[in-house]
C-alpha cells in the first residue's frame, strides 16, 4: 500500500490527509474507486487522472485501484487531491519513488493533458508543511506563493512529466523565486484629493486611530465613498504577522492572483445585493467571505439600508468577537474577522432629505422608514455617526487656496495615537472592555456627571455609553494626552447617535 500526504482546510485550521493507494490483482480490467467521504470534485479526479496518464503514454494496470482518503469521517472537498492521488498511483506503478515523495505534502489539480493547474491554499499548505518539517509539491504557477512561507523544500512542476523527470534525475526543478510585492497604494488616491468635508475627515482620522466603526450619512455625491476608500491610506502599515495572516486567508480563498503577499490593508467594498454567504463565507467547502477578506483592513458597505436586514445582522457577532464561525452539519470553520466597518447611506430613498429643491414629495416621512431598515442593535455597534453634507462649489474650487492635509500627514498622528494605545493596553481602543475600560478610561467627577446627563437625555444604551468613552480615549490619544478632558468627551458625544441634526429621524 502506498501512503502519501495532502491536507484539507477547516477555516484557518489544516488537517493532514493520508492518501492511501492500494492495487489488488485478479481483475480483468482496471477499476478505480475513491473512498473516504469524498465529494463530487474529488471523485471526478478519476477521469482527469485517466486522461493525464494517457498523455504520458501510461495506463492503469488491469487491477482494482482503491484510493482511501483518511481519516474517513472528515468530508473531503476540492480538486487539489488530483496530484497526490496521481503521485500515489505512479508510486504503485513503480514510476515514482515512494520513500522520497512521501516526505512532501502534495496539492494540485491535474488537467487532462497532465498540466498541473493552480489551486487554492498553497501558502497556507506551505506554512503548515514548513512547521511540520515536510516539503511541499504544488503547481508551478504557484511556486512563488509557497516560497513566501519561508520554505526552501519546494517542488513546483508545471507538468506531471517535470515531476517524474526530477525524481528520475533527468532534470532538476529549481527553487521558486518569491514574486515582487505589488504596491498599489498610489491607485487608491490621497485624502488631500477630497475637497471640503473637514468634519468627516476628522471623524475618519478618529476611526483610523482607534479602530472604530463609522457610519456616514449624506446626499448622493457628497463624497462618502471617496472618503471611505481613502481610509487605508491613513491607517498604520501592516505588521509582519498581519501580512501573513491576511495572506493565508486570501490563499485559502484562492485570491492570491499575483503570487505576492497582501502587504496593503484590504479594502473590501461589498454591493448591497451580496448574500449572507458572500458576506459571512460558506458554501460546500466553507470558504471565507467578505468579512474575513477584510481582516486587518476595511469592510465598506455602501447604501447600508439597501442590504437585506438578515444579512446585515451577521455583522453583529464578528464585530464584537473578531471572528466568524461558519457552522455546517459535519464541521465548523472559524475565520478571523478583525475588520473596521465603514458604512455609508443616503438619509432617505431619494437622498435629498432637507433640500427643498430636490427632495421628493414624501419627505420627511419616507426617511424614517428608510433608516429604520437598519436594526438598532447594529447601529449601536457603530461608534461614529457622521453627517456628510453636499460640498459647496467654492470648496470644490479651493478658492481659499488652503492646502488640504495629505494622507501621510494624517497617518503620522494616527500612528502616534495607535502606538500610545499599544504601549498602554496592547490593542486599539475600539476593543476596550470590562476591567480594562475602567483602568484606562478614567473620567473625573465633572466628566462623569456630564456624560451621565448626556446619556440619560439621549437614551443611550450601556454599549453606547462605553463607546463614547472609547472614542473620547482615542481623541485624547490623538492629542498625545493621557487624560481625557471635557472637549474630548463633547466631541465624542457629537458623533452619536444617527438621529441628531437636520435629518431628525428617530429610531
Amino acid at each position: 500500500m502506498i501512503n502519501l500526504s495532502s491536507i484539507i482546510f477547516n477555516g484557518m485550521d489544516i488537517t493532514k490527509i493520508d492518501v492511501q493507494i492500494q492495487l489488488s490483482a485478479g481483475f480483468a480490467k482496471p477499476e478505480f474507486n475513491i473512498i473516504g467521504l469524498a465529494d463530487r470534485a474529488v471523485k471526478e479526479s478519476a477521469e482527469r487522472i485517466r486522461n493525464a496518464l494517457a498523455a504520458l503514454n501510461l495506463s492503469l494496470p488491469a487491477k482494482k485501484l482503491t484510493v482511501n482518503l483518511s481519516p474517513a469521517d472528515i468530508e473531503k472537498s476540492g480538486s487539489h487531491f488530483d496530484l497526490p492521488i496521481l503521485c500515489g498511483i505512479l508510486c504503485a506503478m513503480g514510476v515514482l519513488p515512494e520513500d522520497e515523495i512521501s516526505k512532501y505534502v502534495i496539492i494540485g489539480e491535474i488537467g487532462l493533458d497532465g498540466v498541473i493547474v493552480r489551486t487554492s491554499g498553497v501558502l497556507a499548505a506551505s506554512v503548515w508543511a514548513n512547521n511540520n518539517n515536510m516539503g511541499i509539491i504544488c503547481p508551478g504557477c504557484q511556486g512563488s506563493e509557497a516560497r513566501w512561507a519561508g520554505h526552501t523544500n519546494i517542488l513546483a512542476p508545471n507538468h506531471v512529466l517535470d515531476l517524474i523527470n526530477h525524481f528520475k534525475g533527468a532534470q532538476i526543478l529549481p527553487l521558486p523565486q518569491m514574486a515582487t510585492p505589488i504596491n498599489d497604494k498610489e491607485k487608491v488616491g490621497d485624502l488631500s484629493e477630497v475637497h471640503g468635508q473637514e468634519a468627516a475627515k476628522r471623524a475618519l482620522e478618529i476611526a483610523a486611530a482607534g479602530g472604530h466603526a463609522m457610519l456616514m450619512i449624506g446626499p448622493p455625491g457628497s463624497g462618502k465613498t471617496m472618503l471611505a476608500s481613502r481610509l487605508p491610506t491613513i491607517m498604520p502599515e501592516m505588521t509582519a504577522n498581519e501580512i501573513l495572516e491576511t495572506s493565508i486567508i486570501y490563499s485559502i480563498a484562492g485570491k492570491l492572483d499575483n503570487q505576492s503577499l497582501v502587504s496593503n490593508r484590504p479594502f473590501r467594498s461589498v454591493h448591497h445585493t451580496a448574500s449572507a454567504v458572500a458576506l459571512a463565507g460558506g458554501g460546500s467547502d466553507a470558504r471565507p467571505g467578505e468579512i474575513s477578506l477584510a481582516h486587518n483592513g476595511v469592510l465598506f458597505l455602501d447604501e447600508l439600508p439597501e442590504f437585506n436586514r438578515a444579512t446585515l445582522e451577521i455583522l453583529r457577532q464578528p464585530m464584537e468577537s473578531g471572528k466568524i464561525v461558519i457552522s455546517r452539519a459535519k464541521r465548523n470553520a472559524t475565520y478571523p474577522a478583525h475588520f473596521q466597518l465603514i458604512a455609508a447611506m443616503n438619509p432617505c430613498p431619494c437622498g435629498h432629505l432637507g433640500n427643498a429643491a430636490l427632495s421628493c414629495s414624501r419627505a420627511p416621512r419616507c426617511a424614517e422608514a428608510y433608516q429604520n431598515k437598519i436594526s438598532g442593535p447594529l447601529l449601536d455597534r457603530i461608534d461614529l455617526h457622521v453627517d456628510v453634507d453636499a460640498v459647496n462649489p467654492w470648496e470644490m474650487n479651493n478658492s481659499n487656496n488652503v492646502p488640504s492635509e495629505t494622507s501621510a500627514q494624517i497617518r503620522e498622528r494616527v500612528v502616534a495615537a495607535r502606538n500610545r494605545q499599544i504601549a498602554r493596553q496592547g490593542y486599539v481602543n475600539a476593543l476596550l472592555d470590562g476591567g480594562d475600560m475602567d483602568k484606562y478610561v478614567v473620567l473625573n467627577d465633572e466628566l462623569t456627571t456630564f456624560l451621565n446627563t448626556a446619556a440619560e437625555k439621549m437614551g443611550m444604551s450601556a454599549r453606547g455609553y462605553n463607546r463614547i468613552k472609547r472614542i473620547a480615549r482615542t481623541i485624547a490619544d490623538l492629542r498625545g494626552d493621557d487624560n481625557i478632558n471635557m472637549s474630548d468627551l463633547a466631541e465624542a458625544l457629537s458623533y452619536r447617535p444617527i438621529n441628531r441634526g437636520k435629518y431628525g429621524v428617530k429610531h
